[in-house]
């Protein structure tokens, strides 16, 4: 049954296939292949020795009715001329025939676990250096400060700075209502009700707001940090400042650490102002405790070094956000996962050294007596 050149021969279990099998003829012989009336029993052989001429198309149509009949729990046993079998070893691949792809090799506990310190290691030693190579950076735009690029300081001072105003004030505001009441509920039990403004001064000036001003911030600004870089190395942008000549630390990366250097600390003082205004408010309905008296217990209770201690905080942890969403954003390679993935790390890196380096002053301060 010849169908444009192509020809098959049923002989019991053993199926012939004659002719020239190219892309010009299987369309048919795969037809004729799957409405075969195959034996229930015995071994079923697809013989090729006859083939004339053969291509990807033809061995395709060879190897999809062996896998067909094997799916039906079949033995088929495939014969080829010499010269085809790589054919049919190419077609059967798991990558191209569709199957699953081979799972790696299991590693032990231990394995796993050293393998995640190394790369734990390594991204340490990165963000290391890419600190290092910003510090260097800015030395050199200081020694020359007409070289300074204020626009995108100023550009950066706003979206990281001015658009934040929002979620932080309203985040503050909330939290000193919750520490207040929270407290309130504590101290009403033992007539102490006025010791609810050292509880949210103390706690809002000294650890509160710079620590959740600092993850708000790396929440809005340092993943838009490594979302802009990482999209700008993806389409090039970054290559093409460095054959023009523009180094893209002085534009991408020292902007964005001075900006957000200055918008830090602002929004840690306000986020103070919101945090205890939030915790008078339920002072006063809670546990009856005026603004006045609040504020006369508040100014008793703190002293300079308290809102200090929390301003100071920010700058530090300015330089964290900056530094981790941009080396991050440097760190894309290839597509746009690369840049969500990227992103991701980002903020997830970034929250995660504030809250250490946060521990760390706390330790610091409780050794100093501050």
């Amino acid at each position: 049954m010849p169908l444009a050149g192509a020809d098959i021969r049923v002989e019991g279990a053993t199926v012939r296939c004659l002719g020239p099998w190219t892309v010009q003829g299987v369309g048919g012989v795969e037809a004729l292949l799957e409405a075969l009336a195959w034996p229930e029993s015995g071994e079923i052989v697809l013989d090729g020795s006859g083939v004339e001429a053969l291509d990807t198309a033809g061995i395709w149509v060879v190897a999809s009715a062996a896998r067909a009949l094997e799916r039906q729990g079949r033995s088929v046993t495939v014969r080829l001329r010499p010269e085809h079998e790589g054919l049919l070893r190419m077609v059967s691949a798991p990558e191209v025939a569709g199957g699953p792809p081979p799972s790696p090799p299991r590693l032990p506990p231990l394995a796993r676990i050293g393998r995640r310190t190394v790369e734990g290691a390594r991204e340490a030693v990165g963000i290391l250096g890419f600190l290092g190579e910003t510090t260097l950076a800015a030395a050199r735009l200081f020694a020359r400060p007409g070289r300074i690029r204020w626009r995108p300081v100023l550009h950066n001072l706003q979206s990281a700075g001015f658009e934040a105003l929002p979620i932080v004030g309203l985040l503050s505001f909330l939290l000193g209502v919750v520490i207040a009441y929270q407290g309130a509920v504590q101290l009403q039990r033992y007539g102490a009700s006025i010791f609810v403004a050292d509880l949210v001064g103390l706690a809002m000036l000294r650890e509160l707001s710079p620590l959740l001003t600092a993850i708000v911030v790396a929440g809005r600004s340092g993943s838009a940090f490594a979302a802009q870089i990482g999209t700008m190395k993806v389409t090039e942008e970054i290559d093409a400042m460095r054959t023009v000549g523009i180094v893209p630390a002085d534009l991408l990366v020292l902007p964005k650490v001075a900006a957000l250097a200055i918008a830090l600390p602002l929004l840690t003082v306000y986020a103070d102002g919101l945090g205890v205004i939030g915790g008078m408010v339920m002072a006063r309905s809670e546990l009856g405790v005026g603004y006045e008296d609040f504020l006369d217990r508040l100014g008793q209770a703190l002293v300079l070094s308290d809102y200090l201690v929390g301003v100071g905080k920010a700058p530090v942890f300015a330089v964290i956000i900056a530094v981790v969403g941009c080396h991050q954003g440097f760190r894309v390679s290839g597509d746009a996962e690369s840049v969500g993935r990227r992103t991701t790390v980002s903020v997830v890196q970034s929250i995660f050294l504030v809250i250490v380096v946060d521990a760390g002053f706390s330790v610091v301060f409780s050794w100093l007596g501050i």
